[in-house]
């Protein structure tokens, strides 16, 4: 096998789901074919099959080929992280919504959100894959401020929810509303003004 076949071997699958994100933008998760996908990808249908099984499989790598390495990149920092617990908060959903502000990604909850009663194995793949694991992340960092004294006793579980809704409207606004808006929405703004909000809530004060 020759170096230059096999580089274009590893490519093929970058390349597959860049195709097929653009035609799940377009036509949605119910409305593509794999041959829709082979068309833009400009290869055979039988080429997807060496590389994904299903629709869903090419949805499912895709969403763990972005959004789920940027968490699992995110947790890796979290892990050594020398700072107080609102300053690492401040990092994660500073970098967290960032990403959302600018990822072409951000159609992938849009999809799952439309046809998620259709196909209730790729909202469980979400749910398990994407959701829990940032859920998970969040509530870490709440448990390590309340732990520490830094954060009031506060239920971890429902901050990291807080936590997580200003990504979540970053993501919906971007794919559904933005198109009306007469100026650009300045989403780093948002995530600064949740950020202060949530930090003077969270913040633990003498009794």
């Amino acid at each position: 096998m020759s170096k230059r076949w096999q580089r274009r071997k590893d490519a093929r699958a970058p390349e597959i789901l860049e195709a097929a994100l653009a035609v799940f933008a377009q036509k949605g998760f119910a409305g593509t074919r794999m041959d829709d996908i082979a068309h833009r990808a400009g290869i055979t249908k039988g080429t997807i099959y060496l590389y994904f099984d299903s629709k869903q499989s090419v949805f499912k790598a895709l969403a763990r080929a972005s959004i789920g390495e940027q968490l699992a990149a995110v947790k890796a920092q979290v892990e050594n992280f020398p700072g107080s617990s609102a300053q690492l908060l401040r990092f994660v959903l500073s970098t967290m919504g960032g990403f959302a502000a600018t990822s072409d990604r951000v159609i992938l909850p849009r999809l799952l959100l439309a046809e998620a009663g259709n196909f209730p194995e790729l909202a469980k793949f979400w749910r398990e894959e994407i959701i829990e694991k940032g859920i998970g992340l969040f509530g870490s960092i709440v448990q390590r401020g309340v732990d520490r004294g830094e954060f009031r006793a506060i239920a971890p579980e429902h901050a990291a929810r807080l936590c997580v809704a200003p990504i979540l409207l970053i993501m919906i606004w971007r794919t559904t509303f933005a198109q009306f808006d007469s100026q650009p929405y300045d989403y780093h703004a948002l995530i600064e003004a949740h950020l202060q909000t949530l930090l003077q809530g969270l913040e633990a004060r003498p009794q």
